[in-house]
């Protein structure tokens, strides 16, 4: 007998969202890491908030909620707060029952700037990494660094130069200036045909002719993000506005332990590099190795590694190379150099997933925090299969 297609609303749900989510699914795992985690760091939360006024949203929620806005590749807040309405799976993994109203995509914009800065971000990286779970994971002799361009959220229209010149009465499509002459109007003429009408204002997307013009970062500066730097990584490609990203990944499962983000230049990813090896080992006396491209074989590089009791495991140039038969011979230096090539699926997951091949936040803090977020979303996309294994 065949049924019929009828709906009928149903009033009241008896299921409850956590039996909606089958049993298997690699979200399971991700929520009882981030969770367990998130309940380490409570002491870090409520230094934030005072003990009077109005409740705030929970820090855990709004925290829960961007590390999905990562994992599913949704472009913007707004659309985040529309499929929150009818996602039951984001419901579940944020913490909203399935009545629960979803935030206004201002307010939860506000709440989340004020609570991720660049070091919750990192706290919340270190929390993941620390869980008893995932901890073993970890390799605490042999890391790998590299960098990544970010592309700013601007474009070359905008990188203007830095001279402000003219006072607003020498514009030509601007207003006219308190000591400028008025003229008087003209008398209208009779004329056979009306002049078509032309606009007092430029184009928003004008035509621009850059040939033959000289564009550096002592000249000029994006009106857009001033933060970001016109930049090129290798010959060949075009130079853009960008910031760079750099992540120390340790070696045995690949994981992102370290992450930053800075103005680009050409010594950034070496500096970078430094401060996340102190930053992640303080003060350590055990021997370290850390494999890293050609771009990082510069001799005050390679001796401040040593100094800091780390073996710098470089790709060595063919010409004026600071790595020598001394760390070349030893078969750790051929492991690295394999293993180093592994960071470079966590940069494409974090620009094919996350969204970081070109920002949409301005001002370097918040593309930094945004950054190191998507790298520990890139650990907990990769936990579910480590931890089965």
């Amino acid at each position: 007998m065949r049924g019929t297609d009828e709906a009928s609303g149903s009033l009241f749900s008896y299921v409850d969202l956590e039996a909606r989510v089958p049993a298997r699914h690699p979200l399971r795992k991700i929520r009882q890491v981030v969770n367990e985690a998130l309940v380490s760091l409570d002491a870090e939360f409520e230094a934030l908030y005072t003990d009077f006024g109005r409740p705030s949203t929970a820090p855990e929620r709004l925290i829960r909620a961007s590390l999905i806005q990562i994992l599913f590749s949704v472009r913007s807040e707004r659309q985040l707060m529309e499929q929150m309405q009818y996602n039951l799976l984001f419901r579940w993994f944020v913490g909203l029952g399935i009545d629960d109203p979803v935030w206004v995509p201002t307010v939860f914009t506000k709440n989340r700037d004020r609570l991720l800065t660049t070091e919750m971000s990192r706290k919340v990286m270190a929390a993941i990494l620390a869980h008893r779970e995932v901890a073993p994971l970890l390799s605490d002799d042999h890391f790998s660094v590299d960098g990544t361009l970010v592309k700013a959220w601007a474009s070359m229209k905008s990188f203007q130069p830095r001279a402000v010149g003219t006072p607003p009465g020498d514009d030509p499509g601007g207003p006219s200036g308190p000591d400028s002459p008025v003229e008087e109007p003209a008398q209208p003429t009779e004329a056979e045909t009306d002049p078509m009408p032309r606009p007092d204002r430029q184009s928003r997307n004008a035509e621009v002719d850059f040939r033959g013009e000289k564009r550096s970062n002592a000249t000029h500066v994006s009106a857009t993000d001033p933060d970001a730097r016109l930049y090129k990584k290798s010959a060949g490609t075009g130079a853009m506005l960008c910031f760079i990203g750099h992540a120390l990944m340790e070696n045995r499962s690949g994981l992102i332990v370290q992450g930053d983000l800075t103005q680009a230049d050409g010594h950034a990813e070496r500096r970078a590099a430094l401060d996340m090896v102190h930053r992640h080992s303080p003060g350590s006396t055990r021997r370290l190795t850390l494999g890293a491209d050609k771009g990082f074989d510069a001799a005050e590089f390679v001796t401040d590694l040593r100094q800091a009791c780390v073996t710098p495991h470089v790709a060595h140039k063919s010409r004026y190379s600071a790595i020598d038969g001394r760390t070349t011979r030893h078969d750790g230096y051929a492991k690295s150099q394999r293993n180093r090539k592994r960071i470079e699926e966590a940069f494409g997951w974090a620009k094919t997933v996350g969204g970081m091949a070109q920002t949409v936040y301005r001002g370097i803090e918040r593309v930094r925090s945004r950054f190191i977020l998507t790298m520990a979303a890139n650990n907990l996309a990769r936990l579910p299969r480590l931890l089965a294994a």
